[in-house]
């Protein structure tokens, strides 16, 4: 090949490429439809003014601040009897003569031996002399719970109290000079941002996982297992989270204290693409209650509302029983305000939406709840409403569930008895022809394990006061004032009153 043809190919592959540029260009601008000339969209602002990623996150001092302060928590629970159904029991008519009941319980519907039981969880240590935070489920029904640190360290701890609705319980070992986590702010938390789950997975040693935050003010309704009145506004993450994380630590990348990680969705049990986590702002409220005062202070506002994610049909349907208009998204529909609650008297109305409290906009009900679950009785709120299409401030002085303002006040007398109780709901209520009650759930390990009351005893009166929820029955104990008190009340499906004396001195 010589030199002119050599030239000849150059030539025309320069006039080729430049054509292909030319074209393409043209191509280009005919199908920009998707485009905006050139400039990015508003929501990329943030790349503007300097917060772009400079480099890669470095997890490591996050990750040293953080694990020493995470603990591993181990429970037993000892063998006990339990029974084998929600009923009261038959007598067995061997028991007097063999004097062994668990020889022939089983044929009788008496009770069963429940194996002893062991566990393990994670949690927070959260001051240098040893007060820590777990989760409720970790520690709860417990009769010996060990806390092992990172330098392999292991001490007996003893609960300090516990929250059911939120899922949190403080428990103590005897130390000092601990490291702890510091709180941070889970308010500031956003879309997108990169965590740490710290903990101890099936029980492995201390275990850190890294994600980001997927989510935030997510309810997944795992709370009502142990509570009928359940607060969730979890913080979800795609960090991996297992069996034996519940009460480890979910701390952002300047290691500060964001969330206490507690459940998992997953068809399986194990970690399938999401964790959830309590908000440290949460978790700060609920264990200063219960440390200072010895229980959780919880207030409520006294609205009802429907619940979220109402079908177009259903959402009409509860407009016109209001008369009122609402644009899904705007707030909180009010579709009651209950006598005597603070909403009440501050002068909402049934129709009105809830925008913000406190100069927080809300718009679903775990927004709202995390935002009240922050208060205690007494405390002042602002709230924005819409009422006929305007905006009104008003101020809502928090009241308890009893109507009051008064804050609840640890009961020793409810300590001893032990077990877990809940207000019974309705359908029981009225097919039994009561006005409430005080269902007996567990019996636990405390003075109520110990009588001869069974599981599923409804307590509807305390020293011949009627008692219909669980804090009534609580408020009848602190009035009791004396070493013994007579509980009364029915078993469902049985004839007949029953009445017990339960020795508070025992």
């Amino acid at each position: 090949m010589n030199l002119k043809n050599v030239a000849a190919i150059m030539g025309i592959s320069a006039i080729t490429t430049v054509a292909s540029m030319w074209a393409y260009g043209k191509i280009s601008k005919s199908n920009s439809s998707f485009e905006t000339d050139g400039k990015l969209p508003a929501n990329y602002a943030s790349f503007f003014n300097g917060n772009a990623p400079a480099s890669t996150v470095d997890f490591t001092p996050a990750a040293n601040a953080a694990s020493p302060a995470v603990v591993h928590i181990k429970t037993k629970t000892n063998a006990k009897k339990v029974e084998s159904s929600n009923q009261k029991r038959q007598r067995n008519p061997f028991g007097d003569l063999f004097g062994d009941d668990d020889m022939f319980g089983d044929f009788f519907g008496g009770p069963r031996m429940q194996p002893e039981q062991r566990a393990s969880g994670s949690g927070v240590l959260i001051t240098a002399d040893g007060y820590i935070v777990t989760n409720n489920h970790v520690v709860n029904g417990a009769d010996e719970i060990n806390v092992t640190l990172t330098n392999k360290k292991t001490y007996k701890a003893k609960v300090i109290g516990v929250d059911a609705s939120s899922d949190i319980a403080v428990i103590k070992i005897e130390a000092s000079s601990l490291p702890y986590l510091v709180y941070g702010n889970s308010d500031e938390i956003k879309l997108g941002q990169w965590v740490l789950a710290i903990g101890y997975p099936l029980n492995l040693d201390v275990t850190i996982t890294a994600g980001i935050i997927s989510a935030k003010n997510r309810s997944i309704d795992i709370n009502s297992r142990q509570s009928d009145k359940p607060v969730e506004s979890f913080l979800q993450t795609d960090a991996a989270v297992n069996q034996g994380n519940s009460g480890g630590a979910l701390v952002n990348t300047s290691g500060e204290l964001v969330g206490i990680n507690s459940a998992i969705a997953s068809p399986t049990g194990s970690y399938a693409g999401y964790s959830y986590a309590i908000p440290v702002n949460i978790v700060k409220k609920v264990v200063t209650d219960i440390v200072k005062f010895g229980a959780v202070q919880r207030a409520y506002l006294g609205i009802s509302y429907p619940r979220d994610g109402l079908s177009e049909e259903e959402l009409k349907k509860v407009l016109e029983e209001l008369n009122t208009k609402y644009k899904e998204g705007e707030g909180i529909l009010i579709s009651d305000v209950l006598d005597g609650g603070a909403a009440k008297a501050a002068g909402i109305k049934k129709g009105d939406v809830l925008i913000k409290i406190n100069g927080v906009a809300v718009k679903t009900s775990p927004e709202l709840q995390e935002q009240v679950s922050r208060y205690k009785p007494g405390d002042k709120m602002n709230l924005v409403i819409k009422r006929e299409g305007k905006d009104m401030t008003m101020e809502v002085t928090l009241k308890a569930k009893l109507g009051n303002t008064d804050l609840v006040k640890s009961s020793k007398a409810a300590e001893k008895l032990g077990g877990k109780l809940e207000t019974i709901d309705k359908a029981t209520a009225q097919k039994n022809d009561l006005e409430g009650g005080v269902l007996i759930k567990e019996l636990g390990t405390g003075i109520i394990g110990k009588s001869r009351i069974e599981k599923g005893f409804v307590i509807t009166h305390v020293n011949e006061e009627p008692v219909t929820t669980v804090e009534e029955f609580y408020e009848a104990l602190k009035k009791a004032n004396s070493s013994s008190v007579k509980i009364s009340g029915v078993y469902p499906g049985y004839f007949g009153n029953y009445a017990f004396i339960l020795n508070l001195n025992e």
